[in-house]
């Protein structure tokens, strides 16, 4: 099987052309192309991407975010395809005390179009947070900036049409910079690509969801995908596999090519579309404020350690362990009670959905022998069904288990 870096190897060596342009692979390189190490260099106001690769070659493989990213940024440097394009306008503003972590860089395309590609998701504690806002805020601090870094590329380039891309939360702000952008820059916009980012609170999706432009956004999502079935989507979706298991998924290395395009499959799995219900079942019966106590005061545990990083808090477990105890003490009992009662909730959802499918699946059983003419129930293959009925209760202990431990 094979994946980005292979595509590379592939087809690296043909230019963009009429006869190989530019395809939703190329997309997803750019897409993870934002996540390299550009505040590690000096860059200049226009780079080549061959330059870019060379001042990064000495960097580490475990420097990088992701295992992929140094081969790619080498495999890059040494593309035909890829190595001559002009890289301008890179912008990372992160800032703490705001909770926003957000980076953005522009490349430039043959044909008089440019790539915008925003980053996700980074290793900081409170970018991860940014990320959970998302289930009780309209806006977050890195959608707004993305809107704004729109603006001002397409005012910087403004006989340049566009294509916008991200992957993880860079696919979240790809979408809300384009569905929330002036029309004038909208009809600019070719495509929208969003690589398993999360969705859309209602507040968003019903402000926005008429709007032409959503016609020209479409999300990559792995066939067990959770991060990019959080909250609600309009736009068309595509499923794509991945050699991965669960959120392991989400690493966008593992999702497999076939020469120029992307293997699809036609449906997600079982467990995405039971964590997809389960999480729209919790949503739907909680209120904005109580998923806000629940995020503050979890991630307010975090950063009682100082950690900069979940990197930071995992390597220094024995210190920090402590002091997360120590702050969980001080928290108000009705916060406390809040809190178990939302986690509750989610495995309450969680357990009615599967206990749910499995009927429904006992259910099955029974038209496919009504439909054979089998029409008593007393003349079903009793020991299938008992068969079913365990397996089904094994599921629901090992899930109690599970949630104890």
């Amino acid at each position: 099987m094979a994946n980005i870096n292979d595509y590379l190897e592939w087809r690296g060596d043909i230019p963009f052309n009429k006869n190989f342009p530019f395809n939703e692979i190329d997309s997803m390189i750019l897409a993870r192309f934002s996540y390299l190490l550009f505040d590690r260099i000096k860059l200049e106001k226009k780079e080549t991407i061959k330059d870019i690769s060379l001042k990064m070659k000495d960097f580490k493989n475990e420097e990088f975010l992701y295992n992929g990213d140094k081969e790619l940024i080498t495999n890059l440097g040494e593309s035909k395809r890829f190595n001559n394009l002009i890289v301008t306008d890179y912008v990372k503003n992160n800032d703490k005390a705001r909770e926003k972590q957000f980076g953005a860089i522009t490349i430039h395309l043959p044909n008089r179009e440019i790539y915008i590609s925003y980053i996700g998701t980074d290793m900081t504690i409170y970018g991860w947070k940014e990320d959970f806002n998302m289930g009780f805020m309209e806006n977050v601090p890195c959608q707004i900036a993305g809107l704004e870094y729109l603006k001002k590329i397409t005012k910087k380039y403004p006989t340049k049409r566009i294509r916008i891309g991200g992957h993880s939360k860079g696919g979240n702000v790809a979408v809300f910079a384009a569905i929330s952008s002036p029309l004038e820059i909208q009809k600019k916009i070719i495509k929208v690509y969003n690589y398993d980012g999360p969705g859309f609170n209602k507040k968003i999706i019903e402000k926005y969801e008429n709007q032409k432009i959503l016609e020209k956004i479409e999300t990559y999502i792995p066939q067990d995908s959770i991060i990019g079935r959080v909250l609600y989507h309009k736009e068309k979706t595509t499923i794509v596999l991945s050699l991965e298991k669960g959120i392991l998924e989400h690493d966008i290395f593992s999702w497999q090519v076939f020469k120029d395009d992307l293997i699809k499959l036609a449906k997600n799995t079982n467990m995405s579309e039971t964590i997809d219900k389960t999480l729209t079942d919790w949503i739907e019966n909680t209120t904005d404020i109580e998923r806000e106590i629940l995020v503050d005061s979890i991630f307010d545990l975090f950063y009682s350690t100082d950690s900069n990083t979940f990197m930071d808090l995992v390597s220094n477990l024995k210190d920090n362990i402590p002091k997360i105890m120590k702050r969980y003490s001080v928290i108000a009992p009705s916060e406390k009670k809040l809190i178990g009662e939302m986690i509750m909730r989610i495995v309450k959802a969680y357990m009615n959905i599967v206990k749910k499918e499995n009927l429904d699946k006992i259910e099955n059983i029974k038209s496919e022998y009504i439909k054979k003419g089998k029409s008593k129930l007393e003349e079903l293959d009793e020991k299938y069904l008992r068969k079913i009925k365990t397996e089904f209760q094994k599921t629901i202990n090992n899930e109690k288990e599970r949630l104890k431990s």
